[in-house]
């Protein structure tokens, strides 16, 4: 034996090692890889000829799969940071600076992706051109890429320079030192090295996602009048903590600053379904701030995305290298909205002003104001900043030079040192983030440290608080219910024929708060109550049918049982903090009786059911919704023996019952049965040819037009990664 040495890390992510070779693969690149590294002991910090640096690894190998059930499968951006930086291999004089670069193996598709994706992450919008395609004037264009080419050593590099790169396929392919890899099938890969092999599967199991690396329990929290709920003050290093974040809740509405890594994770801790978010403001493009999009894209609704137009951008771009989607996708899956820099814009009551920050990419960070009792209350979230040190060793008097001017520099300090009653502030130091030091002076009533991954030292606890996860600053006192008022909108949208009065009979009942992990309606149980989900999200349960599915807020819980009196077929339970409005079963009946609801409930439910039990519908579909799909179905009666081109369609079909083989080219690709779907290709991009159906016996399906599906945004991105597997296959 050699010593290779493999080790399982998570589900989806591996470590592979051999030392005699001096090769060390991370295999699979899932959100905050390196985190997990770190806590297994495989990243440590070493020494030598007086220098302190990381191990680590010096090559990736990407899973084939761009998506695994819904979470971005290869982010390697934050892992080639730590090799290029905290391993040295880029430091001039460093002792690991040796030549070799960092390695990124995979598909061909997937590490041209990741090649492209990362270069947005360096630099963002990468020409002076780019910078006026996204609306910034001349002037400013022209100073940005003087900043951009300071921060950037002189010159945007191609990423060939920094890393290198391996095709992997079915033949074997050298990595470096004879150690050799091919792929054995979709996702799983083999090592070779003289004679010793190691197999690595990088596919997740079924409704299984990345985990993340840190717990943070539980939380139940207020929706208030304006409050600030701080979601993250770590870093892309931090192993405790999530990355740097904030949460806006206004007028009981719910908006992210960014979208971090295992995004997905901390909502649940706060007891937020990702339905009742209202829309997210975003900073800027870096993978620890942006990479949460793919969670913000599994909701029913095209959620709203302000930022500055250079920023939205830079985020398009990145987004679409690594997805391989068009630019015009963006605006389907999110509801953007463009915010104008230096100026405040109202949003529902909410004022919001984007700032500019100097960092390598695009980057804002975001005032925020409303209007209280006392007038004016305001809130700073400043990530990424940069220090004035690095500031002040960034200007320079020649205007054709990489550099900033001194108007530059002292409106920079300006922007940062404005008073705020709150303000977060990045001090991760180094060449591209804040220092405490600078803001020792600042006027604002209170300073919140964040975006390090260190504790904080004596000098900056003078300067500043700290803020544990879950913790809230209430900025304008709340004095109405509004957790109430989301289950009245949530029953006026599903009944919008009746009248309000009727409404406030189901409202003017109790809300309710079930713990975390608490069973709310046991299969086989008889309930005497329906529950409307207001906050937090509910998991769906009837494994012998193999169906989990989540319900988050707007969802109703043991319908149709509660109506007919009847034993539940699913278990219900909380996966967060869940209030709920707990209405009585005799109450809703008379309710949907008299209003004449009950019949269209009734000839909805087995469609509406059917499509909850199924992967394509089964989580994070509100009601309406549901009801809306289920009005649209068209059955469609297919012969045993049947072929159906699916290529050419640009319908969605439902598998209701019977079996189907879908085929490619001829060839067997996936068997069908109740609750799978196909047509996915000709949904997503007009056309999909080689892809044919054939029933192997008598089945049924619905239909869907396209329009129907392209609407909802966590279908489509479920579409997206289902075609990929397929062809991959």
């Amino acid at each position: 034996m050699l010593g290779a040495h493999k080790v399982k890390v998570c589900d989806g992510l591996y470590w592979v090692a051999f030392p005699e070779a001096g090769v060390y693969v991370q295999c699979g690149s899932p959100a905050d890889a390196v985190k997990h590294l770190m806590k297994r002991g495989l990243i440590q910090e070493r020494s030598s000829d007086g220098v302190t640096f990381e191990t680590g690894p010096n090559v990736i190998l990407l899973s084939d799969l761009m998506l695994q059930n819904g979470e971005f499968a290869n982010l390697g951006e934050f892992p080639v940071l730590q090799m290029l930086y905290r391993q040295g291999m880029l430091l001039p004089g460093h002792p690991n600076n040796t030549g070799i670069r960092p390695l990124i193996a995979g598909s061909e598709d997937q590490v041209r992706a990741q090649m492209e994706y990362i270069r947005r992450g360096n630099y963002g919008l990468v020409t002076e051109e780019e910078l006026l395609a996204a609306g910034v004037p001349d002037d400013a264009a022209r100073e940005m890429m003087r900043m951009k080419l300071k921060f950037a050593f002189g010159r945007i590099r191609d990423t060939e320079e920094l890393l290198d790169f391996r095709f992997v396929d079915d033949e074997p392919v050298e990595l470096r030192n004879a150690v050799m890899v091919r792929r054995v099938r979709l996702n799983v890969f083999e090592f070779e090295y003289f004679g010793e092999t190691v197999l690595v599967d990088l596919n997740l199991p079924p409704r299984t996602g990345y985990p993340a690396p840190y717990p943070l329990g539980f939380h139940l929290v207020d929706r208030g009048y304006f409050s600030v709920l701080h979601s993250g003050e770590g870093d892309g290093w931090d192993i405790n903590r999530p990355c740097m974040a904030s949460i806006i809740m206004h007028q009981g509405y719910t908006y992210l600053i960014d979208a971090g890594p295992n995004i997905m994770h901390s909502l649940k801790a706060l007891g937020i379904g990702v339905n009742e978010i209202a829309g997210v403001f975003h900073t800027h493009c870096h993978d620890d701030h942006f990479c949460g999009l793919a969670t913000l894209m599994r909701t029913d609704r095209r959620l709203k995305y302000f930022a500055a137009p250079m920023v939205k951008a830079s985020v398009v771009k990145k987004l679409c290298a690594l997805t391989s989607l068009r630019e015009s996708d963006f605006d389907a899956a999110f509801d953007v909205h463009d915010l104008e820099m230096g100026a405040w814009n109202h949003i529902s009551g909410l004022e919001v002003m984007p700032v500019f920050s100097p960092h390598p990419v695009e980057t804002t960070v975001m005032l925020f104001r409303a209007l209280g009792e006392n007038g004016y209350r305001t809130y700073g979230h400043f990530a990424d900043i940069v220090s004035f040190s690095v500031l002040e060793g960034m200007r320079t008097e020649d205007p054709a030079a990489p550099g900033v001017s001194d108007d530059f520099v002292n409106r920079t300090r300006m922007d940062y040192l404005q008073p705020m009653d709150l303000k977060k502030l990045d001090i991760g130091g180094g060449l591209i983030h804040g220092d405490a030091a600078d803001f020792r002076r600042d006027p604002s009533d209170k300073i919140i440290l964040a975006h390090t991954s260190r504790e904080l030292n004596a000098e900056q606890k003078e300067i500043g608080s700290g803020a544990p996860f879950g913790m809230m600053d209430v900025l304008c006192a709340s004095h109405q219910d509004h957790v109430r008022s989301f289950g009245y909108n949530f029953l006026k949208a599903y009944f919008p024929e009746v009248p309000a009065h009727e409404i406030k009979v189901l409202t003017n009942n109790p809300v309710v708060v079930f713990n975390p992990e608490s069973i709310i309606i046991k299969s086989g149980a008889l309930s005497e109550f329906i529950y409307l989900v207001l906050t937090g999200e509910v998991e769906m349960l009837a494994t012998e049918e193999g169906v989990q599915g989540a319900i988050t807020a707007g969802g109703l819980v043991g319908e149709m049982a509660g109506l007919l009196g009847a034993p539940s077929l699913e278990t219900y339970r909380a996966s967060s903090f869940v209030q709920a409005l707990r209405l009585p079963r005799r109450v809703y009946h008379t309710f949907v009786k008299r209003n004449g609801v009950y019949a269209e409930i009734e000839r909805l439910h087995g469609t509406r059911e059917f499509l909850q039990r199924t992967w394509l519908f089964g989580e994070a579909i509100s009601y309406p919704v549901l009801n809306r799909v289920a009005k649209a179905m068209q059955p469609v009666r297919h012969d045993e023996g049947g072929v159906y081109d699916a290529g050419e369609s640009t319908d969605l079909c439902l598998v209701s019952s019977g079996r189907l083989e879908l085929l490619r080219e001829g060839e067997v690709v996936e068997e069908l049965e109740a609750g799978d779907f196909f047509g996915e290709g000709g949904v997503l991009f007009g056309i999909a040819p080689g892809f044919t159906v054939r029933a192997t016996l008598e089945s049924r399906t619905y239909t869907l037009s396209r329009q129907e599906v392209l609407d909802i945004p966590i279908v489509r991105w479920k579409l997206l990664e289902a075609f990929e597997r397929r062809i991959k296959t």
